[in-house]
């Protein structure tokens, strides 16, 4: 391997060090619901994120407050030797995408049927460092 190969190599393992990520698939949630919880915590701080779903009253947000606690846990066992909280870690993505669709049909008057689609989601979730300006 050649020497700019490997320290292009480095690098991205050192950006990858400030990242960490967590996927939720399938959730039995239509897509719609969880982007109104998912939008309420997109660049917040982490302390502040794990506050805001705590209290909300949706459904979804007992799901992405687990989401947000496994993607912490994530970027802890890849950094042991940093502190989370000298971190200053962010929601720095979170992204809502449509699963896959159960179809059902139910009766409908003059022996017609409606189609029901049931919905879920897939999320990720991506944690990184808040990047800091410095002013000159």
């Amino acid at each position: 391997m050649g020497v700019r190969k490997r320290e292009r190599a480095n690098k991205i393992k050192e950006a990858n060090k400030t990242v960490a990520f967590a996927k939720l698939n399938n959730c039995p949630t239509s897509p719609r619901k969880m982007r109104l919880v998912a939008d309420l915590v997109r660049g917040q701080k982490i302390e502040n994120a794990l506050n805001i779903l705590k209290f909300n009253s949706k459904e979804a947000s007992r799901r992405l407050e687990k989401l947000l606690l496994s993607a912490i846990a994530n970027w802890q066992a890849k950094n042991e030797d940093s502190n989370i909280e000298e971190a200053s870690l962010i929601v720095k993505e979170i992204r809502v995408d449509g699963g896959a669709m159960l179809k059902r049909l139910r009766p409908a008057p003059q022996g017609r049927a409606h189609r029901i689609r049931k919905r879920s989601n897939h999320v990720t979730l991506v944690l990184g460092s808040e990047v800091k300006t410095e002013s000159k």
